[in-house]
């Protein structure tokens, strides 16, 4: 029987774009031992010219079609595997998504995440950028990130990410399968939070509603009323809302401006509505004049930006939870001057409100304090990891805290048993 002749596999060359206005080489071939596409990457400044990299591809191709295993090619430095990373993962395309434009694409990482990681790469580039992929050893790393600067939590996204970086390398055949060397780094503090959470007791959480100017002071009571991130509030459309059922679907978060799809499967899922707060949104919804969106920016009549109104509405609104000495302000009340006109608070109310853990009032604080109301109500951890969206009960169990009263009230129980008083 004739056999039938096997085709020259030359596989595709072709420009793309990398960090820094630069770019490289993108080769893709077949895997003959998956049947997948496979792609690896050649630095345009090591080979500048397209017939350059194919010189250099001669070798690979002859192996490619003689049967010898597939093997990565052009990967020498720790830059070209981030180069690499890069244009894999396309965060170079992600980031150019603009305010008001929608990436719903659940393969692709969300903009923050782009961000985020473009910034760190930036970094572990200039450290690591020209050493051998085998020269970067756990413990110099460990030592580095000692000495580098920024938060334990910024260090520890660094980690992780070289941990990811070092996960494809071994699936890219770079280098050979075994133990992620970046297992071995330890990055002290990353836990710890930087500041303690707020907690808001049901009075302060109504001083700071009232402080609130419309239409925040409704975004205030949607995220208490369901424990909601600002991003998933601020990209609810009305579609979501099914006053029918009385439920609301969670799947989507804006951030920066840019809609995508929410954190993780666990947070897309299909939440109840209070009877009573249904009938908040209906009425909101009868004046919302068509608008496809619950908040809808009457500035840009797009979405709403949350960090604004962090600093301009929730901040301040927390340093009112004390009194202030200078302009006689109450609790709850705003700073005025000699004229009675509303200004800026003073700095001896911000100092105050710090030193009573009440100068860090953010948009998370609801959603701490909607986990310590579940608490306080008596709903078991179980049920709080389900309303709150987590994949770890350990997540859930880290957020809010205890109320006052709810832990003097448990506490005595224990005291006047101990004392024979019970």
């Amino acid at each position: 029987m004739k056999q039938a002749r096997q085709r020259f596999k030359k596989g595709s060359l072709r420009e793309v774009p990398r960090a820094n206005n630069k770019s490289a080489w993108e080769y893709r071939c077949t895997n003959p031992a998956t049947g997948m596409q496979d792609s690896m990457y050649l630095s345009t400044e090591e080979f500048p010219t397209r017939s350059a990299a194919l010189a250099r591809l001669d070798t690979f191709v002859l192996q490619l079609n003689s049967g010898h295993p597939l093997t990565s090619l052009g990967l020498k430095t720790f830059g070209d595997l981030l180069d690499s990373f890069v244009t894999s993962e396309r965060l170079l395309e992600i980031k150019k998504i603009r305010p008001g434009q929608t990436n719903m694409s659940k393969e692709d990482l969300s903009f923050t995440t782009v961000v985020s990681y473009l910034s760190l790469i930036k970094r572990i580039r200039e450290r690591w950028g020209q050493t051998t992929i085998e020269q970067v050893k756990p413990y110099l790393v460990a030592e580095w990130l000692k000495t580098t600067t920024g938060a334990p939590k910024t260090k520890g996204n660094i980690k992780a990410l070289m941990h990811r970086l070092f996960e494809k390398a071994m699936l890219w055949e770079v280098i050979e399968v075994g133990r992620n060397p970046m297992e071995l780094v330890e990055v002290k503090g990353v836990t710890k939070r930087a500041k303690k959470a707020v907690v808001l007791t049901v009075e302060q959480f109504y001083l700071i509603l009232d402080l609130l100017p419309e239409p925040y002071r409704t975004m205030v009571l949607v995220a208490q009323c369901t424990g909601l991130r600002v991003e998933e509030i601020l990209a609810l459309p009305w579609e979501n809302i099914h006053f029918e059922t009385l439920s609301m679907l969670v799947d989507r978060a804006v951030v920066h401006g840019r809609v995508q799809y929410v954190k993780t499967e666990y947070s897309e899922d299909e939440l109840p509505l209070d009877p009573e707060f249904a009938t908040v949104l209906l009425e909101m919804k009868e004046r919302s004049k068509g608008s496809e969106l619950l908040f809808t920016s009457p500035v840009t009549g797009r979405h709403f930006h949350a960090s604004p109104a962090q600093q301009d509405y929730l901040r301040p609104a927390g340093w009112c939870l004390v009194p202030c000495s200078q302009c006689g302000a109450a609790i709850g009340m705003r700073c005025t001057n000699t004229k009675g006109k509303t200004t800026a608070v003073h700095k001896e109310r911000r100092a105050l409100a710090k030193r009573s853990k009440l100068d860090n009032v953010g948009w998370h604080t609801f959603r701490h304090t909607y986990r310590s109301w579940l608490d306080d109500a008596g709903a078991p951890i179980g049920v709080q990891q389900k309303l709150m969206r987590h994949s770890d009960i350990s997540t859930t169990a880290k957020y809010g805290d205890a109320l006052m009263e709810s832990k003097r009230k448990h506490n005595s129980v224990v005291a006047r048993r101990a004392l024979g008083n019970e």
